[in-house]
């Protein structure tokens, strides 16, 4: 009698089996939030447009370019426009670059002992939470500059693991070189104000990291210095104009109107002869009444006007911050309290957190009348490429707005407060104080939108609520800490010396090699 025949094994299971064992995680995240993003890009085609998206698209399109936005986000935006007549393939684009940092993410917290049956959650709810799934597709510079954000943690994760594993040499693989550049590049010119969130991140490594320490620093001042040139000098030179004086004071001028609402006995007349050039003062108080936004005194102020008096303004906000500095800082935590407070401030005072992707205020053909004949204008209309889809879009997203629910699907700070708990936490329980540095990004990033914002936007914070996810998977991943856990290897390394599970290396155990007890965590 014959032996049994096996069973023929499926094309598809045999093609798995050909995917090397550390490549399977984040394949298998990347297909899956891909597919879902697409379904998400399908539903609101071309893109999720708003005032800005269309601002973007004007400064392209009429040669009116500016550097009060990203350039870098407007070029690409240019480049979509100028090739496919429209904003599809530039949405379609974030969602392949998130889809992709969300997979490589996945894989860097494998290395400081985080398993993919915990943390690949996390990336699909990445994908699926409508909030952070129709941002994925906005047309917008803040989509970018978070991946760039999530990419930088991830990274920091593999070092640190590295770190905490014992793998740790004391130097930086070229692929993490790349990418930190990349990250720490993005972060500084997709957001104007973003390059500390690079730097803070970057003193958490190097603080973490020994015998890297000159590479990080030369590769952080780098990128900096790069960012600033452009700024300062470089764009100028392409042609880029640069924002007009009365943007780029429009905080100090939010301070001056808050600061005048609550104490104009601190306002000599010289001082309210010179405020009333820029507009009349009963504006200044009107819209220093609330201190959550700066855009009603921004649009409220005679910008001819203001440009020209720009030197004697700001001399004024420097005397009123020396007379009132409770008051010129009260408004500016209050203007930046989507960074810290967990909970939305009162409606009429406009403290709700501004998360409306998708509409465009009728005042912007006031300001770019331009776009009302122009061709991409229509090109930005939506047009769901399913209508099921659409509407199953629209009704999700529509439904992330409860008000119940604005506190954790749209405000960073209580993710931001979560990310901290949770890397503590986890920093104590392996006796790693490195791992603190996976906080550096989401404090960066809190701290850049205290200090300077100008509204309540989700936007501003959306980083923080990515990575805040992924440190959800930390929860589980605590109770095996006395035993590490060690990614998969490539068929090119060689095995690590491993202690036995529930067992914690010594210095001294000779089962850990010389080099990770020399560069043990303390």
């Amino acid at each position: 009698m014959s032996d049994a025949q096996a069973p023929p094994v499926s094309p598809t299971r045999g093609l798995w089996e050909r995917v090397p064992q550390h490549l399977r995680l984040p394949l298998a995240v990347y297909v899956t939030c891909q597919t879902i993003y697409l379904l998400w890009w399908a539903a609101f085609y071309p893109g999720m447009i708003d005032y800005d998206a269309l601002a973007y698209t004007w400064q392209v399109t009429t040669g009116h370019w500016i550097s009060n936005h990203s350039v870098l986000y407007n070029s690409l935006l240019w480049l979509s426009l100028k090739s496919t007549g429209g904003h599809a393939a530039l949405t379609l684009c974030q969602t392949v670059a998130m889809s992709a940092v969300l997979a490589y993410t996945c894989a860097s917290l494998r290395t400081v002992g985080v398993r993919g049956r915990w943390s690949a959650p996390a990336a699909l709810a990445c994908a699926l939470v409508p909030s952070l799934a129709a941002f994925t597709v906005y047309v917008g510079k803040d989509v970018p500059f978070t991946i760039c954000a999530v990419l930088v943690f991830a990274v920091t994760a593999r070092l640190t693991g590295r770190r905490l594993n014992g793998s740790w040499q004391g130097r930086l693989h070229r692929s993490e070189i790349l990418l930190l550049c990349v990250g720490f590049l993005g972060i500084g010119l997709f957001r104007n104000n973003g390059f500390p969130v690079a730097v803070i991140a970057a003193l958490c490594l190097i603080a973490a990291l020994p015998g890297a320490r000159r590479l990080l620093a030369v590769l952080v001042t780098a990128t900096t210095a790069t960012t600033l040139a452009l700024m300062l000098s470089g764009y100028a030179a392409l042609g880029v104009e640069k924002p007009p004086k009365t943007l780029v004071y429009n905080l100090h001028y939010a301070d001056l109107s808050v600061t005048y609402a609550k104490a104009p006995e601190l306002f000599t007349k010289a001082d309210l002869a010179l405020m009333s050039q820029a507009a009349p003062l009963a504006t200044w108080r009107e819209n220093g009444a609330s201190c959550f936004a700066s855009d009603p005194m921004y649009r409220s102020l005679n910008r001819e006007t203001t440009d020209r008096l720009t030197e004697p303004l700001v001399q004024l906000w420097w005397r009123t911050l020396h007379k009132a500095p409770q008051d010129v800082i009260g408004a500016r935590l209050c203007r930046g309290h989507i960074a810290w407070a967990v909970f939305p401030g009162p409606q009429d005072q406009g403290g709700r957190t501004y998360n409306q992707l998708n509409r465009v205020d009728p005042v912007f053909y006031k300001w770019y009348e331009e776009m009302r004949t122009s061709p991409y204008n229509e090109a930005a209309k939506p047009r769901p490429l399913s209508t099921k889809l659409g509407h199953a879009g629209t009704f999700a997203y529509e439904a992330a707005h409860t008000p119940q629910l604005e506190w954790i699907l749209w405000r960073g700070a209580i993710w931001s407060y979560a990310t901290y708990l949770l890397v503590t936490l986890f920093a104590r329980s392996r006796r790693c104080r490195p791992l603190f540095a996976l906080a550096g990004v989401t404090f960066g990033t809190q701290l850049t939108v205290l200090v300077a914002t100008p509204s309540p936007c989700f936007r501003y914070m959306a980083p923080p609520i990515f990575i805040g996810l992924f440190c959800l998977s930390l929860i589980p991943a605590l109770r095996g800490a006395a035993g590490p856990v060690v990614p998969p290897r490539s068929s090119g390394e060689t095995a690590a010396t491993v202690p036995p599970k529930n067992e914690v290396p010594t210095a001294s155990d000779s089962r850990v090699p010389s080099a990770a007890r020399a560069e043990r965590p303390e």
